[in-house]
């Protein structure tokens, strides 16, 4: 911004993602305004969507919904998608509730939204209505792509999708990977807990077919690896809140980093943290 070059809004989409993903609410934020005063650039709905996110990572509800409410371009899936992590991640459930109802108004086939508003109306004693969007959505979710993780060992890349019982090692996997949810249960680990914090569409996709592809892969990396190495997986689809929370035990536990790319962004757990600390 100092080289006497004038930034375009390329360069302030960088500079609102690296904010981002690097926590720096405030700071990005300046970028946003100073992008609008000081250099009259029209912010797109992508730098919208990117201070949806930073306003809702700082817990600034309010003002990432009135943000959403008053932008002068219509909000599309992708800002109310930002809206709806924010309030879950931050427990904003009738705020989330609402912005449900504006997400499955963009795309009635959107099961994260679903599946919140079946929460809700199971709270309410609506167990009918309930069992009624269960059925459709199980059959939506069926007709979706599933969930794939990668991991590349000795020159050679492993594939997994979620409940995948075909690769070879498939007998040593499972018995590791119980080896592992064990102790991480013994510090603390509550499996399932943290399925709804981040169940927006995507992760959906695994959450009815069983043990996650992310699972798979980090229990190969333990089979295949030596001890303190880092275990690498990449993932099509977000992580989502209970295999987030798996990995963060295990990299205690084992000493050990692992890096995880998903399709939102890129997570780093060390000594049981996250980089990206627990919001995505």
């Amino acid at each position: 911004m100092h080289a006497g070059e004038k930034p375009d809004e390329v360069v302030f989409l960088a500079v609102l993602t690296a904010c981002l993903n690097s926590s720096e609410v405030d700071l990005g934020l300046n970028f946003f305004d100073s992008m609008r005063l000081d250099y009259a650039i029209e912010p797109t709905l992508k730098h919208y969507v990117l201070v949806v996110d930073l306003l809702g990572r700082a817990g600034k509800l309010n003002e990432a919904h009135e943000l959403v409410e008053n932008m002068p371009i219509n909000p599309d899936l992708t800002t109310w998608a930002a809206l709806y992590r924010a309030c879950k991640a931050h427990k904003g459930y009738r705020r989330a509730e609402s912005v449900s109802q504006n997400l499955l108004e963009l795309d009635p086939e959107l099961c994260g939204s679903y599946i919140f508003l079946d929460k809700t109306h199971a709270s309410k004693g609506n167990i009918q209505d309930v069992e009624k969007r269960r059925l459709s959505l199980q059959k939506r979710i069926k007709e979706r792509s599933l969930g794939w993780s990668y991991i590349e060992l000795d020159g050679q890349l492993n594939k997994f999708s979620a409940g995948d019982y075909s690769h070879k090692l498939t007998q040593e996997i499972g018995l590791k990977l119980d080896e592992i949810i064990s102790l991480a249960i013994q510090k603390g680990y509550n499996p399932g807990a943290d399925w709804s914090i981040h169940d927006i569409e995507e992760e959906e996709k695994e959450n009815v077919t069983g043990i996650h592809s992310e699972k798979l892969a980090l229990t190969l990396g333990f089979l295949r690896t030596a001890p303190g190495t880092t275990i690498r997986i990449i993932k099509n689809l977000r992580i989502c809140g209970d295999c987030h929370s798996l990995m963060k035990y295990v990299s205690k536990i084992s000493q050990r980093d692992i890096l995880l790319r998903d399709a939102r962004q890129f997570h780093h757990f060390k000594d049981g943290r996250c980089s990206c600390g627990d919001y995505w």
